[in-house]
């Protein structure tokens, strides 16, 4: 582990390393003293890892601190329930649990449902912060099942030509089981992610210029204003548009049952069997061949160290990829950050990304190296 030419980000002085051992009791311990069991801490810190392992700096174990700020955090919790159920979906109250835990029921019904009837239309509301979509796309496809999922929020996003946020971030999410692996393709609808903002807020780095605004609609990078304020829709007018027609579906899964506000966090899954529409396994075999068509178009003079061309990548792919058997996460974990947890720190441990592909390189141009994104 001495060689560390390849984590996904390289070693900054204000950070820290942790293996994923003492990530998890980092995190199972951070939540735990914000009021969270050992069940469902365990399933937050999985997020939170898995997040860190695909390279999302924000999403990993900072999200703790978001959790913990959080005033619906501090109000009372009730058991996730069902409230209206037909053979092929569900209604849930997510009971004021955050995402992770209730989104991630939620996405267990859909999986059971859609395997007895082939599909399934799951809602879930009165929750907050769910994490990735990406992830419970995972857990579907890797089910056999196709799936779509969409997660509504508070206003984040200011409108073209408008001064204040009208609409969530909004992200949505395809995945598709193939023969050799889950295709997911997650994306928000904003030009930033909301998390990146709240990390921003809290290690004070500037965001990148002309995305995000002041409370009075005036541009800014500097993050705690913009998290009193706002940020613009990715790809102007068709981002923004798709984003209000995932506040609809949200309104679909019950967003405006707990408080009668249209514009608050409503997650929704649509979930099919393909084997409803196409016999046997053709639809598993059918996406890696489109795989392989993409795969086939690479860049051209993009080669890896060994000189072997890189192919073209998969909606959703990550460059050079997500390692899922890594033996350590990143990225690295903000040094205030990890002070603020209280718990010790190890210093011997890893935090960050690594894995044993090589960095990419431009063919010619061998002292440019890709970097892992984050």
């Amino acid at each position: 582990m001495s060689d560390r030419s390849n984590y996904l980000d390289t070693d900054r002085p204000e950070a820290v390393r942790l293996s994923v051992g003492d990530a998890r009791a980092l995190g199972d311990a951070a939540l735990a003293r914000i009021g969270y069991g050992a069940d469902d801490a365990s399933i937050i810190t999985d997020q939170l890892i898995d997040n860190a392992l695909c390279g999302y700096r924000f999403a990993g174990l900072p999200r703790i601190l978001a959790i913990a700020r959080e005033a619906k955090t501090r109000a009372t919790r009730v058991p996730v329930a069902v409230v209206h159920e037909t053979p092929v979906s569900a209604l849930v109250d997510g009971g004021n649990n955050v995402g992770y835990v209730a989104v991630y029921r939620g996405a267990e019904i859909a999986i059971a449902k859609a395997k007895q009837t082939r599909i399934a239309a799951v809602g879930v509301y009165n929750s907050y912060f769910s994490g990735r979509n990406a992830y419970y796309l995972e857990r579907i496809v890797n089910a056999g099942l196709v799936g779509l999922h969409t997660a509504s929020g508070a206003p984040h996003i200011v409108p073209p030509s408008a001064t204040r946020p009208a609409l969530g971030t909004n992200p949505i999410a395809f995945g598709f089981p193939s023969a050799d692996g889950p295709v997911i393709f997650d994306i928000g609808t904003a030009s930033l992610m909301w998390g990146e903002v709240l990390l921003a807020a809290e290690t004070g780095e500037a965001l990148p210029p002309g995305a995000a605004f002041y409370a009075d609609g005036n541009p800014t990078v500097d993050g705690r204003a913009v998290a009193q304020g706002g940020v613009a829709a990715f790809g102007g007018h068709k981002g923004y548009g798709l984003a209000f027609a995932i506040q609809a579906l949200g309104i679909l899964a019950g967003v405006a049952i707990p408080r009668g506000q249209v514009r608050d966090y409503g997650f929704l899954f649509l979930v099919l069997d393909p084997g409803a529409l196409l016999p046997g396994k053709l639809f598993a075999a059918f996406v890696v061949m489109a795989k392989q068509r993409v795969a086939g178009r690479s860049r051209d003079g993009l080669v890896d160290q060994a000189g072997a061309p890189v192919i073209g990548l998969v909606p959703g792919q990550k460059e050079p990829g997500p390692c899922l058997h890594c033996t350590a996460i990143g990225n690295q974990c903000p040094e205030q950050i990890f002070d603020r947890s209280s718990l010790q720190r190890h210093r011997s441990g890893l935090i960050g990304y690594r894995c044993d592909r090589p960095p990419l390189r431009w063919a010619g141009k061998a002292d440019r190296e890709m970097t892992y994104p984050d």
